[in-house]
């Protein structure tokens, strides 16, 4: 499938989409609605600004403490020497600049009977319907051992930022011939590529720095997406260097030891020089004060409208949300943005927003040079999001580098097409 296409054709979905839910004369003329965005990640910033071009005279706030972004994708090229973390930054200029208010603070609570949110500083900002992106926080309780102080230790990376640049220095100093262990959550996680992709990468910086070093995957999962593509690839470029090992072969992360860097599993330990320990997940902090959350961790929403079905008045997007088929990634988190937007701008006109049809891309690079992907299609099936035609597709199993080295250029053709969508 040709990606450029693909973003065109989504493009001109959301637009035929939100020019239908344009406000009638009469619900201008009332007084504006009052739209407050907390969390300024590709989900969040998308949908505040989807929300002032709907309707200028929206009064939309996002919440924000952090004044730059860092964007997740493409970040384990940060981690592997390939990329500067600055290329993964992003400011809120545009978006201030769109005439959306942008507040540089931390929400700290909400309150959906008042229809308020508590900022850091103690102030509150009243609100008629409010969107929650706030992102993930990690289950430290998951796995023994591991708690916010270990992750300087033995870091996560899974929030982009000081800790990329942490794993990073980390295998910068690792001695030849050392291994680097990987332990991986079950889902439902973040981004599920994104550890393999890891893996490789850190298996290529390895290979070219440090040749005599060796990686280990540990997994809390038997299968993986798009492993059969992954496991090919391992094979053709990192022989003897990259080691999985699924959870019936005892890869399960059970316990760590900081001081030592160790990992054990039900079968075994691994010391190593490098240890990246990804727990598991659940919604942002914020969720759970606010009140969106349920028993899972996670955030069960109207897959229409993407508002809570748990506390009125008040949207989840990203990766908190339930969303059935549809993974956690930026490309999706983006699309669940505007759609949030154009259903919100539905509501306030009095109409009844239609199902949409939601797509997403991701890529991940398994060097430089060497890309696979897989796209889906995604519709409402009852209170979830299952695929829809054409459904899912991916790169071939069988394809020439001349290919994977085209899908390696298109995925940093996406990510540039993404951030300048969003904060650009």
């Amino acid at each position: 499938m040709d990606a450029l296409r693909t973003r065109r054709d989504t493009v001109r979905g959301i637009a035929a989409f939100t020019a239908s839910l344009v406000l009638p004369a009469a619900a201008r003329a009332q007084a504006a609605a009052r739209v407050i965005v907390v969390g300024g990640g590709f989900g969040g910033a998308a949908c505040a600004r989807a929300l002032k071009r709907l309707d200028a005279k929206l009064q939309v706030t996002l919440v924000e403490p952090n004044k730059r972004f860092t964007a997740c994708p493409f970040s384990n090229e940060v981690i592997a020497g390939l990329r500067e973390i600055e290329a993964q930054q992003f400011g809120y200029e545009r978006i201030s600049a769109d005439g959306i208010g942008v507040i540089p603070q931390a929400a700290r609570n909400v309150d959906p009977q008042a229809r308020s949110v508590v900022l850091g500083d103690g102030a509150s900002l009243a609100y008629d319907r409010l969107v929650l992106s706030p992102g993930i926080d990690f289950q430290y309780d998951a796995v023994s051992g591991y708690d916010e102080v270990a992750s300087t230790r033995m870091p996560h990376a899974w929030k982009a930022g000081e800790q990329t640049l942490l794993l990073r220095r980390q295998l910068e100093a690792m001695e030849d011939g050392g291994l680097a262990a990987i332990a991986i959550p079950a889902n439902p996680s973040r981004c599920p590529p994104a550890p393999y992709e890891r893996a490789s990468l850190i298996a290529y910086y390895l290979k070219t720095k440090k040749p005599r070093s060796k990686v280990i995957v540990l997994d809390a999962k038997d299968s993986f997406t798009m492993q059969k593509l992954f496991e090919n690839a391992w094979k053709a470029l990192y022989p003897g260097m990259l080691e999985w090992v699924s959870v019936s072969s005892g890869g399960a992360p059970a316990s760590v030891d900081p001081k030592t860097r160790t990992i054990a599993t039900d079968f075994d330990k691994y010391e190593a020089a490098v240890a990246n320990v990804i727990p598991p997940q659940k919604a942002g902090h914020l969720a759970e004060l606010a009140g969106v959350a349920d028993r899972t961790g996670w955030c069960p929403v109207d897959p229409v409208t993407f508002e809570s079905k748990l506390q009125p008045n008040i949207h989840v997007i990203g990766d908190a949300a339930i969303a059935g088929a549809m993974p956690r990634s930026a490309s999706a988190a983006t699309v669940q943005g505007r759609i949030c937007a154009a259903a919100i701008a539905a509501l306030f006109a009095g109409k009844t927003p239609p199902a949409p049809t939601l797509t997403s891309s991701c890529f991940s690079l398994i060097a430089p040079d060497y890309a696979i992907s897989q796209r889906g299609t995604y519709r409402p099936v009852g209170d979830l999001y299952n695929e829809s035609d054409p459904g899912i597709t991916m790169s071939p199993l069988d394809a020439a580098p001349a290919e994977r080295s085209r899908e390696a250029k298109e995925a940093a053709a996406w990510f540039a097409d993404i951030t300048a969508g969003v904060f650009g």
